[in-house]
This record gives C-alpha cells, structure tokens and sequence, in this order.
C-alpha cells in the first residue's frame, strides 16, 4: 500500500464520520458506509491484526513497529471520525428523524438498494448456492426489522454484553447495531449515556465493544478469504432485508414509554402511501420522498464511477 497523505487521512476521518452518523440511526449500518467508500476490508483486517502478536510486537520492538503492525494512523483516522460523528451529530440526527422522518428514511433507502447492488456486482460468480446464501442473509435481516424490541436489565454485565453484541452488527453491512440496541432494550438508555457523558456506562459498553469487535472482525475477515462470493452475498442479503425497517411509511402497532414519560412507537409495519395518508390523515409527501430516494441512490451511483475511473487510472 502506498504511503498515505494528510489529505487522504482526512477523507478517512470524513468516511469515519458518515459511519458514526449511521451507526446512531437504526436501520442504517455503519458497515455499511464502510463497504461502499473502500474502506471496509482494510478496516475488518487492521482490527482484526489487534491479536498476540501485536502484543508480542509491543514488548519486543516497541510502540512504533505495533502501531505499524495494526495500521494505527488509519484507525485512528476513521474512528476518530466514527466518535467526532457520535458525540456531535447524536442529537441533530435525532432531531431529523423527529421533524423529517419520511425524508430521512427515503435518503437512507434510495442509499440501501443502491449499496446491495454495489455489493452484489462485486459477486464474481452466481450458483444456487450464492443465491441460497443471500436469500438467507435477506431473512435474517428482515426478521431482525420486525422483531419485538425486549425490556432489559441495566447491570454492567447486559451493557457489557449490549456492547460486544450490537458493535458485531455496527459492522456488519446491512445490519443496524442501532437497532440490534432497540431490540436489547438498549438504544435510548446509550444515546442518554452519551449525551450526558455517563463515563461509566459509556467506558463499561467501550469494553464490549472492543472486545466484540476483535473477536468478529477474525471471523469475518476468514470468511472473506475462505468464501469470498458467499460472504458478499449474505452481505448483499442484509442490505436488502433491511429496506423494510427504511421505508418510510409506517403504521405503528403498538407504542412504549420512553424515559422521559413520551408514548413512542415500539412495533411497526410498512404500508402504502395511499393507506399511510387513509389512516394518518397525514401527507404522505410521495414525491418530496422519491426524490431524496434518487438522491441516496445516486450518491452511491457517483461513488461507484469515481471508483471505476481511479481503477482505469492506475
């Protein structure tokens, strides 16, 4: 790999702070982010070189020759900018959500579809089995958006286990670590932590995150090496089963008390425009969401040819 400028490192920063923004949204994958700037491959194999012999390395050689071991700088880059985006956009990102969330999820889902094919395409062979695999990883994730978020306990240990648990999907492209906390029972209680800077809380998950991340991210990197086709597959999967969390007409099910005393929807499901409008008395804002869809879908559609040209050029 080539040396890496100042200008370089501050696009990773800026890729870190589209994965952190993500990553506070549920159903929206940081891993996502990941996968379609470039970066999701070089990041999995840098934490997962975190192992003994880096260790082994520290000790022997130095701090220097470790941190070149686990590619420190571009790291540093990316999650410097995965915790800037956290800790700054947590509440303006809520906000969004609260004040234009039609727009929000179009964005997000027009960004999705556009994503699983950027993924799909990188399948260099198609069987029965590939397809099995990716119609596997679509109902899993599907299942994930429909499942019943659970009412949980706040001892160190479940914040520990919430950590290791929804990190593994923080990372996983299509997969919302976001929501993976709504399901544990976990989000609003983080978000909270974070935007009161419960140092305690928010160091105990910290553990659990590095913890469950370092362990993932060997797996997922033998998967990759081992059955390279199948695994982007099962991650083209995720993207598509989590389209049903991002559509942006919802009727709400049943609701919950949040913590601050607000009835908020708890189960919901996708419906039509036409019956969102029926039963809401709502606008359903049709066009005005098709338009930040295409505005999601070419964002990526762009990625894709800056991408291209810079292969051709090298």
């Amino acid at each position: 790999m080539s040396e890496r400028r100042f200008s370089d490192y501050t696009l990773l920063t800026a890729r870190g702070l589209g994965m952190g923004a993500a990553d506070v949204i549920p159903g929206v994958s940081g891993g996502t982010i990941a996968f379609i700037t470039g970066i999701y491959e070089e990041l999995i194999n840098s934490i997962k070189s975190v192992n003994k012999d880096f260790f082994r390395i520290l000790f022997s050689k130095g701090i220097p020759s470790a941190w070149k071991h686990v590619n420190g700088n571009f790291l540093l880059a990316v999650l410097s900018g995965i915790l800037i985006s956290i800790f700054s956009l947590a509440r303006l990102i809520t906000w969004l959500l609260e004040v234009y969330p039609k727009l929000v999820w179009a964005f997000f889902f027009g960004l999705i579809i556009a994503s699983a094919l950027h993924v799909g395409k990188k399948v260099s062979k198609w069987n029965a089995g590939i397809i099995a695999t990716m119609i596997a990883g679509t109902a899993v994730a599907a299942w994930i958006t429909i499942a019943t978020p659970a009412t949980t306990p706040e001892t160190w240990w479940f914040i520990f286990l919430s950590g290791s648990i929804a990190i593994v999907a923080m990372i996983l492209p299509g997969i919302s670590g976001s929501f993976i906390l709504l399901l544990l029972g976990k989000y609003e209680y983080m978000l909270t932590a974070v935007s009161n800077f419960d140092i305690t809380t928010i160091i105990i998950f910290a553990i659990g995150c590095v913890i469950g991340i370092i362990t993932f991210s060997n797996i997922i990197s033998w998967l990759f090496k081992k059955f390279r086709n199948a695994t982007l597959a099962l991650l083209t999967g995720f993207m598509l089963g989590s389209l049903n969390k991002l559509w942006p007409w919802k009727e709400t099910i049943t609701y919950r008390i949040s913590s601050s005393g607000e009835e908020v929807p708890l189960l919901e499901k996708s419906i039509s425009p036409i019956k969102y409008e029926a039963i809401t008395g709502q606008d359903a804002l049709l066009w005005q969401v098709i338009v930040f869809m295409a505005i999601g879908f070419l964002l990526i559609f762009t990625f894709d040819l800056i991408a291209a040209r810079k292969a051709k050029v090298k």
